[in-house]
């Protein structure tokens, strides 16, 4: 298994996954019910520079030769310029205003989604994926990482709170209300 920052021609694969991790909320954002029309359009905003999904904020993870999962993380500070391009890319091809609540803020790197394909579930890749960013981010940056979790999934709230994620709120994405977990670094 191999973790790396990924390249724009990882977008065909990354873009499917990552709609694993958010399809709900990507389709309210694009206000369709269609995998194909959202999982393309997820593609082609994988494939732009500049915006929360973009292949820049991504690492994947490499399993012989085979994309297994993904994780798109950036900078909270940098939500409104991220979310910019996509607000833009979404007037212009489903001629929709984009404009959602902020899930992320100045002071966390925040871990936008995680996804990991269905041949790959079970073996646990997200976990060390986790573990990868924790490394990265926590240890070695000592930088706050910060993600929302639905409270409908507490398999998941289980999952980041072993890894060392705490509660620190609650915030509404796409009208919908998730936990705000947080892993700050030790002193």
């Amino acid at each position: 298994m191999y973790i790396r920052k990924a390249i724009p021609n990882d977008s065909n694969l990354i873009a499917p996954l990552l709609l694993l991790a958010m399809e709900e909320v990507f389709y309210e954002f694009i206000d369709t019910d269609s995998y194909q029309v959202a999982e393309s359009f997820l593609q082609s905003l994988v494939q732009l520079k500049g915006n929360q999904y973009s292949y820049e904020n991504c690492y994947v993870v490499e399993i012989n030769g085979k994309i297994a999962g993904v994780a798109c993380i950036y900078d909270g500070a940098k939500l409104e310029f991220l979310k910019e391009k996509v607000a833009r890319e979404i007037k212009s091809k489903f001629n929709r205003r984009f404009n959602p609540e902020d899930e992320t803020e100045a002071g966390e790197v925040y871990i936008d989604c995680v996804g990991v394909s269905p041949d790959f579930q079970g073996r646990g890749i997200g976990s060390k994926l986790f573990e990868f960013l924790i490394n990265q981010y926590v240890r070695k940056q000592k930088k706050t990482l910060g993600l929302l979790v639905d409270f409908e999934n507490p398999q998941a709230k289980r999952l980041y709170s072993r890894l060392g994620f705490k509660v620190v709120g609650c915030r509404k994405l796409a009208g919908k209300i998730f936990e705000h977990m947080q892993i700050i670094p030790a002193p």
